[in-house]
C-alpha cells in the first residue's frame, strides 16, 4: 500500500515515516506540511493511504480530508492527532475519513489493523 503522511510537525513525519517503513506491505511515496499540499500531493501521487493530522494551518486535516476523499475516493485518510476520540473536533466524524488513531497509539500493528478494518469493511458493504 502506498501512503502519504501529512503533518505540520518534521519530527511527526518522520516518526511515521519509520512506522510505515516497519510494516510489511506499505510503502512511503511522500509527506506534507499542510492539508493544501496533502491535497496537490493526492492528486498528483493517488496514494492508497493518507495518514492525516488534524490540527495544521491554513488549511486543517478535516477540509483536507474532505477535499482527498471527494477527488480521490479510492484514497483512504486516517485521521491521526492527540486527541481523546470523545474530544475529536464533530466534524471530524463526517469528513470522509475511514478511522481514528491516537498518534501515541499509532505503530506498525496499528497501521496494519486499521488497513486490515478498512479491508473488512469493503467486503461487507459491496
Amino acid at each position: 500500500m502506498s501512503v502519504l503522511v501529512v503533518d505540520d510537525q518534521l519530527p511527526f513525519r518522520r516518526a511515521a515515516r519509520t512506522v510505515v517503513e516497519l510494516t510489511p506491505g506499505f510503502e512511503m511515496v511522500g509527506d506534507a506540511a499542510s492539508g493544501a499540499e496533502a491535497v496537490e500531493m493526492v492528486a498528483a501521487l493517488e496514494p492508497d493511504l493518507v495518514l492525516m493530522d488534524i490540527n495544521m494551518d491554513p488549511m486543517n486535516g478535516i477540509e483536507a480530508t474532505r477535499r482527498i476523499t471527494a477527488a480521490v475516493p479510492a484514497t483512504v485518510v486516517v485521521l491521526l492527532s492527540t486527541y481523546d476520540a470523545d474530544d475529536l473536533p464533530a466534524d471530524a466524524r463526517d469528513c470522509g475519513a475511514a478511522a481514528y488513531v491516537h498518534k501515541e497509539e499509532f505503530g506498525p500493528a496499528v497501521l496494519a489493523q486499521v488497513w486490515a478494518d478498512h479491508l473488512e469493511h469493503l467486503g461487507t458493504s459491496g
